[in-house]
């Protein structure tokens, strides 16, 4: 690679010409004077990526990132996948996002998994899936590379007011509050404990968290907040600090404020906390890469301070809480406020296989029913195609099947009802055949619903 121009078009990427770092970047990537070492073609189109992304072309970002997937040397790619999952959510393209986020968290070498799970937990929220949401979020505010939980636990909080869920919600909110963050945040922050507050009916810590929030007059309720402010006030005037059940049901019917719309769904977007609202998303830049696998290599982005890790274990945070509790809160344990938190929260996993389950995972795999399939034909077929198909329909699916124990899963597309594989089988001549199956779901697994032979030029 030219490294010249590499640092070049970094130095513009800087300055925030992105223009220019675009032309730069891609004239490196296309100088042929200067072949691209193994995983350079990745860090190019990542680079490349971003700047697209910062002159809002989110599509041809798109397309500059999955250049960047197809180079397997490049060591950033759970990055890069993230970047994919953001640049689509951009596009109000949720289930896409969706599928790059969770490839993105499974990527072992991702250095911050808590930015796919923020991303995902956005994109799950934007669908009305707050449970699922929740347990995204919980991974973001676990994740020990996390500097920062605080928008983690503020977005579970919102997660538990969409459930219909305040006091939980409430923990969520109040165990937020223990860490730093802006004070515009922490307004926020104080607003939206006020709107779980009232709709537990405790109304005189509401009225201290509206009080809270609005104390540094930069901060202004939302109007549905302004009623619940104005409940709070009025219940604790009349010398009534706890609402009857009846008037819980009413709060929480209309609680819209900064978290929860009146029908229920999220109208939470990432960068409502975002100190940058101009940029919707979060774009990583390419981490550093290793001089041993890029002589000569120099990276644009030595001299960055390394960020603040939240490296806190789940005991070591309860006991850090208990500590603050002492000498700030005296007022409040707030240990076992974070203990009861964490209890709470973790109700929230169960939701994990729910999500797994709209993503089109289960037992038997895709890839076990194709397995199975292509192992024995004949004996297969009382146990791998759905119950709706006829014996005759079968048998004339299975006419090109040939016997392959080795078939190449191709590729798949899944979704919670159906689900196609692309299959290649070699035949004995050394030949290959390649085929489309379409799968329905059977209970937790898949069954076979139609096979086809497939040609790539289909595409």
């Amino acid at each position: 690679m030219n490294n010249e121009l590499f640092d070049r078009a970094n130095e513009r990427y800087r300055l925030r010409d992105f223009r220019g770092a675009l032309l730069t970047f891609t004239e490196c990537l296309q100088d042929a004077q200067s072949p691209l070492a193994p995983g350079e073609m990745g860090l190019l189109y990542h680079q490349i990526g971003n700047c697209l992304v910062k002159l809002k072309n989110p599509r041809e970002a798109i397309q500059a990132y999955s250049q960047a997937t197809a180079d397997p040397a490049y060591g950033a790619l759970g990055t890069v996948e993230c970047n994919l999952g953001m640049a689509y959510a951009s596009l109000r393209d949720y289930d896409n996002a969706i599928r790059y986020f969770e490839q993105s968290v499974g990527d072992e070498t991702n250095p911050t998994p808590y930015k796919s799970y923020m991303g995902m937990g956005n994109a799950l929220m934007k669908l009305g899936k707050s449970a699922e949401a929740g347990v995204a979020f919980r991974e973001a505010a676990l994740d020990e590379a996390n500097p920062d939980p605080t928008k983690a636990l503020l977005n579970l909080g919102v997660c538990f007011m969409a459930l219909n869920r305040p006091a939980d919600a409430v923990a969520s909110y109040e165990s937020a509050m223990q860490f730093d963050m802006l004070s515009s945040t922490r307004n926020k922050l104080q607003a939206s404990l006020g709107q779980a507050y009232v709709a537990c009916g405790q109304m005189e810590k509401a009225v201290h968290a509206f009080e809270e929030a609005i104390a540094d007059k930069t901060y202004f309720l939302s109007d549905s907040a302004s009623v619940d402010y104005q409940r709070a006030v009025g219940a604790v005037a009349q010398g009534s600090s706890e609402q009857n059940q009846a008037t819980q049901v009413l709060q929480l019917a209309d609680m819209s404020g900064l978290d929860v719309a009146a029908d229920g769904t999220s109208v939470y977007d990432m960068e409502v906390y975002d100190e940058q609202p101009v940029d919707p998303f979060y774009y990583d830049e390419p981490y550093e890469a290793d001089p041993q696998s890029f002589p000569g290599y120099v990276g644009a982005y030595e001299n960055v301070d390394n960020d603040r890790f939240f490296t806190a274990t789940d005991a070591e945070l309860e006991q850090w809480s208990r500590g603050l509790a002492k000498q700030d809160r005296k007022r409040r344990n707030v240990g076992l406020k974070i203990l009861l938190f964490f209890v709470v929260v973790i109700v929230l996993a169960a939701a994990a296989g729910v999500l797994a389950y709209t993503q089109g995972f289960g037992y038997p795999t895709q890839e076990t029913v194709t397995k199975e399939l292509f192992a024995d034909p004949s004996a297969a077929t009382a146990t791998v195609f759905s119950s709706d198909l006829d014996e005759a329909k079968v048998t004339a699916m299975l006419d090109p099947v040939i016997v392959d124990p080795n078939v190449t899963v191709d590729g798949m597309n899944r979704s919670m009802a159906d689900s196609t594989v692309y299959a290649t089988a070699a035949t004995e001549n050394g030949g290959t055949v390649t085929y489309k199956i379409s799968m329905v779901r059977d209970g937790i697994g898949w069954k076979i619903a139609n096979i086809e032979l497939y040609f790539p030029s289909q595409a």
